[in-house]
């Protein structure tokens, strides 16, 4: 069924019961407020900001916006674009988008002006909703996109004069369902790649997929009505979404926070009594290194309520996971792995039961199928790497208006994932890395996740990339990219001691000690590192020749 119907059977089951809170750890503001006032507040800097609403508003809000976007012309088929930030209007904009039958199309909040135009117009959207944070980006494209589109803006503060207010427009709108029809083979949403290889490409949905997210979060980390999942990550990206669908299937509650310190994480699970944490690794990393370091301890805080910790969007360290566990046993853990072209994560997961196997990125998830495979499309042995393919309700239709690169990733129903793999005896699957990262020196294939799992091992090492740099006789080395925690040092010759248990190809060529940059979803952006560090030695590889 499309999911839409899901927003409404938790109206009618759990109405009057909270469905989402906000919090901005950074204002305060402890007076209750109505529903019609939620959208209105502004506090003063630096006070700890706290909303929340109900399913029955959740859905009258998502009815408005609906009935308004029919009312501006909008239609089944039509596109939609939302760029946000993390806020309590955020879900019930998305499903109003949806119950009009357009598509939601959600736009990354790191986009440059030029991005965000290009978006706009590779998805042929409609309509463009956007916040207070980006009111100069889309001020700077304005005239271009607002040729036949209509802006509207969503947040506190005047309105600019470009556009027209969210607040104004749906408060006469009506807050009964429209009366679309859905099925599940109607499209749904527009989500764009991570774009690290150039401008991103436009990853087409349908209800079905939507759907297929809900049912396989829910059988993987088996949510309940009394769970309550705390999202942290950007709604804009699948992972977040995708993850808060089991709880949106069960009607239970979820905390969005604004804020990513350790102190607001585990602040957020005491005070809200959050029982599902899904993180990334950087944030990960940094709850460790404030409890290592004495900065937060666990003792502070309530936390007997968290039943589970995940990860994904990005390989996660053996070492990681064994750390964490030392400070929290009690948790279940789970990795998932997918993308947006598989509707986000958990295409393969780990699962709860499987901690022996930290390290491999998991089984077939639910509802799906996977295969390893070579360069001709034919499976692989155990042991041996390919790449990755899975088939399931998940995967995209296509890359809108790109058949090339849509017929280059979908093959008979399976999606080529680009990411490099291999199937240990017990059927688990292990990440060896992306296809167009694989090092190639002297001949050798050389997998940095590999790497980069060893040296995020060694007690100084706060977050770790490896990369392949020009070389004149090899054609490529190897690098290192290492950032080390706050008050630790660490030296060249430590690092290279360290690496002597990796056979001698696989030890890093280069050791540079730096920021490792990652993005809003976690992943290492290893273009920008390459594109920092080959150019200079591409220059001293030329010169050599």
């Amino acid at each position: 069924m499309p999911i839409t119907e899901i927003l409404e059977d938790n109206c009618k089951l759990f109405g009057n019961d909270t469905a989402l809170i906000e919090i901005n750890p950074e204002r305060k503001e402890t007076r209750r407020i109505t529903w019609r006032e939620y959208s209105l507040i502004e506090p003063s800097h630096g006070e700890y900001f706290r909303r929340e609403i109900t399913w029955n508003v959740f859905n009258e809000k998502a009815n408005r916006f609906a009935n308004l976007l029919l009312n501006s012309g909008i239609k089944k088929g039509d596109k939609v674009a939302i760029l946000m930030m993390n806020c309590l209007e955020w879900l019930p904009i998305y499903f109003g988008v949806l119950k009009t039958g357009a598509l939601a199309v959600p736009l990354n909040f790191r986009y440059a002006a030029d991005e965000i135009e290009y978006c706009l117009n590779l998805a042929e959207v409609d309509a463009l909703i956007f916040g207070a944070e980006f009111i100069g980006r889309v001020e700077e494209i304005a005239t271009s996109i607002s040729k036949n589109r209509m802006l509207i803006f969503c947040g506190s503060g005047q309105c600019p004069t470009f556009a027209e207010d969210y607040n104004e427009l749906t408060a006469d709108c009506s807050s009964e369902a429209p009366d679309i029809k859905l099925v599940d083979d109607d499209l749904a949403a527009i989500y764009f790649s991570s774009g690290t290889t150039g401008f991103p490409k436009a990853i087409l949905h349908k209800h079905r997929s939507l759907m297929h997210a809900c049912i396989v979060e829910q059988a993987h980390h088996h949510q309940t009505r009394d769970d309550i999942f705390l999202c942290i990550p950007p709604l804009y990206h699948t992972g977040a979404k995708m993850h808060w669908f089991g709880s949106f299937l069960m009607g239970a509650k979820s905390v969005l926070l604004k804020g990513i310190e350790p102190k607001y994480i585990l602040e957020a699970v005491s005070n809200e009594k959050c029982t599902i944490v899904w993180l990334l690794v950087p944030w990960a990393q940094d709850i460790l290194l404030a409890l290592d370091s004495g900065e937060e301890k666990v003792n502070n805080y309530n936390l007997t309520t968290w039943r589970m910790m995940h990860i994904g969007a990005q390989p996660v360290p053996q070492s990681l996971v064994k750390r964490w566990k030392e400070y929290f046993p009690h948790h279940d853990y789970d990795t998932n792995y997918g993308l947006s072209e598989s509707i986000g994560p958990g295409c393969v997961h780990l699962g709860i039961e499987n901690i022996h196997k930290v390290g491999a990125i998991g089984i077939p998830g639910y509802g799906w199928e996977v295969k390893i495979v070579d360069e001709n499309g034919q499976k692989v042995e155990k042991g041996s790497v390919g790449e990755l393919c899975v088939k399931g309700n998940g995967v995209m239709e296509c890359y809108l208006n790109d058949p090339k690169a849509t017929k280059d990733v979908l093959k008979d129903g399976w999606l080529y994932t680009g990411d490099m793999a291999q199937m240990d005896e017990d059927g688990f699957i292990f990440l060896v890395d992306r296809k167009k990262d694989v090092i190639i020196t002297g001949g050798e294939n050389i997998y940095p996740v590999q790497i980069e799992n060893f040296i995020a091992a060694h007690p100084s090492v706060k977050d770790v990339a490896v990369i392949g740099l020009p070389d004149a006789r090899l054609g490529e080395i190897s690098a290192a990219i290492i950032e080390i925690k706050k008050n630790h040092t660490c030296t060249q010759e430590d690092i290279d001691k360290f690496c002597q248990a990796l056979p001698r190809y696989k030890r890093p060529h280069k050791i540079i000690f730096a920021e490792v940059p990652r993005n809003a979803t976690g992943k290492i952006e290893k273009p920008k590192l390459r594109e920092k560090y080959g150019a200079k030695t591409l220059v001293a590889a030329q010169n050599l020749g």
